[in-house]
């Protein structure tokens, strides 16, 4: 035997990445240097959104939605991480309905991934037509950002969507909050559960979009807790230019129709009101079907 070779062997064992059980495909395999817990051929093969057809909703596919005549818009911009495959429902399933929780820091992190999109989106304003800038509200961030550049867009909030009490004692958690804990710590964002679910809907992926659209009307509501309400206060204080509108995020885990996302917008807008506050609300979402 060759001592040389042997050392040589052994540096290499010790500068080589170490193998993992990969979360989404179960095989040993090389971690992913950016994703914790996955291999870097499903890293691979993730189905990023990269490029949205439809820069409102952030569809990655054709989308007639937008463009229906009387679309109410409570959003300004949705952008998803993934596209939402059969393998991304599958990995998605076991979070939710399998209580996988591993897969928080995960998901979480994947959703980040939508967050750096809708911001570089908004950071550059040669993405917003001279048109769009004449439809903007007198106060738009966009407006502000055409008349000073080197202003950068941030969120001051993220608002998780609610689940209801008895789906949150079937799962024993709100994959929603999750996310947004994920997003909170990596971009230094406060959360609030402004919103409580005002009745349970049941399951919308069984439903045509004029029933998840006639469920989520008045399906949410301001958060009644003396808690909340109390930190919402306390947030609204030390924002800084209370003259500028509210940058506010609604997070959920899947963006279907929208009409869940848009009944909270609605909700949320209404909150702010009463508090003689404007916001500009988008969202985020780890999926896009």
């Amino acid at each position: 035997m060759n001592p040389l070779n042997d050392w040589i062997n052994g540096i290499r064992s010790l500068l080589a990445p170490a193998m993992i059980c990969c979360l989404i495909c179960s095989k040993n395999g090389r971690p992913s240097a950016g994703l914790p817990g996955i291999c870097t051929g499903c890293e691979a093969g993730i189905p990023w959104i990269r490029q949205p057809r439809c820069q409102k909703c952030g569809r990655h596919t054709g989308c007639p939605d937008c463009n229906r005549s009387g679309q109410s818009a409570p959003i300004l911009y949705n952008r998803s991480a993934v596209a939402y495959t059969p393998v991304m429902r599958e990995l998605l399933g076991r979070y939710k309905y399998r209580g996988h929780e591993r897969l928080a820091p995960l998901l979480g992190l994947m959703l980040d991934r939508a967050y750096i999109q809708l911001k570089a989106y908004i950071d550059h304003p040669q993405n917003f037509t001279q048109v769009q800038s004449r439809q903007l509200p007198e106060h738009h961030f966009l407006r502000k950002k055409r008349a000073n550049p080197a202003s950068l867009w941030h969120a001051d909030l993220l608002v998780p969507v609610p689940v209801s009490d008895s789906r949150l004692m079937e799962r024993g958690f709100n994959q929603a909050e999750r996310l947004a804990d994920v997003l909170s710590r990596v971009r230094r964002i406060p959360q609030l559960p402004l919103l409580v679910r005002t009745h349970h809907t049941g399951k919308q992926s069984f439903k045509s979009r004029a029933e998840r659209i006639a469920d989520m009307k008045y399906a949410f509501a301001a958060n009644s807790d003396n808690s909340v309400k109390a930190q919402f206060n306390s947030w609204l204080s030390q924002v800084k230019a209370p003259g500028r509108p509210l940058q506010i995020l609604i997070i959920d885990d899947i963006y279907t129709t929208g009409s869940t996302i848009r009944a909270c917008a609605e909700a949320v807008q209404l909150m702010c009101a009463s508090h003689r506050r404007d916001a500009e609300i988008y969202s985020l979402t780890w999926a896009r079907s």
